[in-house]
């Protein structure tokens, strides 16, 4: 089963919080090196210095590796995230950045994956790797 943007899409408000689509979150593409997401900076998600706050971007980024397996899975499977450590390399003051997440490896019980977070510009303002458990 291969699963496009628009599957991916559609599983947002079926599997997360309503707070993670409330980030409006969108699908650009999908494909054998991972996935891509569009994130849209508004004023709910830029603390008092002006620019996107990390506790969005990791949110972002956990997001997205979650779709980044079920693209690769087929479908959704119930996982948990065990690990996801960030760094933050620049700020996002732009009015979105651009969320690509690729699985590194996936076993039976653990998968590992690692998420870039771009400026419009293409310069990268955070990454992210992270360690899911299967269940």
């Amino acid at each position: 089963m291969s699963l496009n943007p628009q599957d991916l899409q559609d599983a947002i408000p079926k599997i997360f919080a309503p707070w993670i689509v409330d980030l409006g979150l969108e699908v650009i593409s999908v494909d054998a090196e991972g996935i891509q997401l569009r994130l849209p900076v508004g004023p709910a998600l830029v603390h008092v210095g002006g620019v996107m706050c990390g506790q969005a971007a990791m949110a972002a980024a956990d997001t997205a590796m979650v779709l980044a397996m079920m693209a690769q899975l087929g479908e959704f499977r119930p996982m948990t995230t065990v690990q996801l450590q960030t760094s933050f390399l620049r700020p996002v003051s732009a009015d979105h950045c651009i969320v690509t997440a690729r699985v590194l490896r996936s076993g039976k019980s653990l998968a590992f994956g690692s998420i870039d977070i771009a400026n419009p510009d293409g310069r990268l303002a955070a990454q992210s790797t992270t360690t899911y458990a299967l269940l």
